[in-house]
């Protein structure tokens, strides 16, 4: 398979002639005439490259933005004391200039030649790269083929977003190493970009021309322009009482929008998130950033269809949205969580994996997160795995949308054996939107006409105007206002 050398990258990946190296010639750390001067000098020879980094910026659909380059040509990519340096001095100029970070890591890892000074510098690359993240500004990694050793383990895996080469070989300790170590080969397939996309670990896996969009649309919603959210009109309501059994059937319909149908039909720029990043995935969570009109958001919700499909939502799906909750908080995005769940897992794996924990924590997130947040009732909202998403500055509901300790069916089981009074249970525990609002749990419902099943695009779109509504109005607030009120609130 032919692959892109890091300046055909570059080439590929920024606006058409707007590259702009930041590189000067290295110091080389080899003695003049060892034979470690001389492999450099023919290793420049023939590559073409003065180093295995390169640094510079350019424009990515028109945003300026810093680079950071592997060149695999060059000693395997290897980072040694002059290449970190490179790369360090490239990344404190990005976050000295505001730049949003790109970063495309193709090493075998540590240069042997330098020794445990050159491993030490994976420590300064992570912090310089931690600093960067600190001041609140983007970092996208692009890992291509071969990354392992100990870049995969410090820059390589510290990005906001990350996606992988189609085939890349990518793993902590090189397959060849390992055979050479231990005598047998390294299991197949595991040390690959498509494992690593299947067990929750990078987000996408795609060509060069495809982590263009990406980049593209990411940087559009993690970047802060300075601009605002406009905040258009208030969104009216015009709603038809109902009675609560025939919301919650409404509700459990198969054919109702959930989170997928309204980040396609309603929102743009979207980009989906993948996992945890900590080697769990759970089907029945979404995590994405999108805009909702000018409002941009990290999106995290809970996908109803694919809980029913492949399992209830569990502990990895709640530490995914707690991924989602970290990024809003360090680039200061606002955040929606989406409730449609018919009630979080129920079984040893969920119990041994710490599920009632994570509903803790994520509540313990959401109330103190420096970030703007809109909770969003879409349809079920059943048990602690519904609440764990609740706590935010803002709750809008669907009409048809519902709040409850358990489904009112459980509810019925607890106080009379059957599950046959479950329509006069959830009636007497005020479990509709707007019961909800009355008491003060939610602020706005949206009106379904009558049904966001009869309208999926009309209803989303819907849905989306009020979401941007109330994440314009909380982002022309001043944080410490915001803050004190969702602390009153839920206190």
């Amino acid at each position: 398979m032919s692959r892109p050398d890091a300046r055909t990258l570059i080439g590929t990946v920024l606006d058409a002639g707007s590259w702009r190296s930041w590189d000067v010639p290295p110091e080389d750390p080899a003695p003049p005439g060892s034979s470690y001067a001389e492999e450099l000098a023919a290793m420049r020879a023939k590559s073409g490259y003065d180093e295995s980094v390169i640094s510079g910026e350019g424009r990515l659909g028109g945003r300026r933005v810093a680079l950071v380059a592997c060149e695999f040509s060059f000693m395997a990519g290897s980072i040694g004391v002059a290449a970190a340096r490179r790369l360090i001095d490239a990344v404190e100029r990005a976050t000295a200039e505001g730049l949003p970070l790109l970063a495309a890591p193709a090493s075998g890892g540590t240069r042997m030649q330098d020794g445990a000074l050159a491993f030490v510098q994976m420590v300064k690359i992570t912090a310089a790269v931690q600093r960067h993240r600190a001041a609140g500004l983007p970092y996208v990694v692009y890992l291509r083929h071969p990354t392992t050793g100990g870049v995969f383990a410090s820059w390589g895996s510290l990005g906001h977003v990350t996606a992988a080469e189609p085939g890349a070989l990518i793993g902590f300790l090189g397959p060849r190493v390992f055979e050479s170590l231990h005598g047998y080969p390294f299991p197949e397939g595991v040390q690959t970009a498509e494992n690593l996309f299947a067990h929750g670990l990078v987000d996408a896996v795609v060509d060069a021309p495809d982590v263009r969009q990406i980049a593209i649309r990411a940087l559009s919603v993690l970047c802060r322009d300075g601009k605002t959210a406009e905040q258009g009109p208030e969104p009216e309501e015009d709603l038809r009482p109902v009675e609560a059994w025939e919301a919650i059937t409404r509700s459990r319909r198969d054919d109702r929008p959930g989170v997928r149908a309204l980040l396609k039909l309603a929102a743009h720029d979207v980009t989906p998130l993948n996992g945890t990043g900590e080697g769990e995935h759970d089907p029945g969570l979404l995590l994405a950033l999108a805009r909702f009109g000018t409002a941009p958001a990290v999106v995290l919700g809970q996908d109803r269809r694919r809980q029913r499909a492949v399992a209830p939502l569990g502990p990895a799906g709640l530490r995914m949205a707690r991924r989602g909750m970290r990024l809003a908080a360090e680039l200061g995005l606002p955040l929606v969580t989406v409730i449609d769940t018919a009630g979080a897992a129920m079984s040893k794996a969920a119990e041994e994996g710490g599920l009632a924990a994570e509903i803790a924590r994520c509540l313990a997130d959401l109330v103190t997160l420096p970030a703007p947040t809109v909770c969003l009732l879409l349809g079920e909202g059943a048990g602690g795995g519904a609440l764990a998403l609740l706590p935010a500055d803002r709750v809008v509901a669907a009409q048809h949308a519902w709040l409850s300790p358990l489904p009112p069916e459980g509810a019925s089981a607890i106080l009379y054996r059957s599950v046959d009074f479950a329509p006069e249970i959830a009636q007497a525990q005020g479990v509709r939107a707007t019961d909800l609002r009355r008491d003060g749990i939610v602020d706005r419902v949206v009106p379904e006409r009558p049904d966001a099943a009869y309208e999926p695009r009309t209803f989303c779109q819907r849905v989306a105007r009020t979401l941007e509504y109330e994440i314009a109005g909380l982002l022309g607030q001043d944080p410490a206002v915001r803050q004190a009120a969702r602390t009153a609130r839920y206190r």
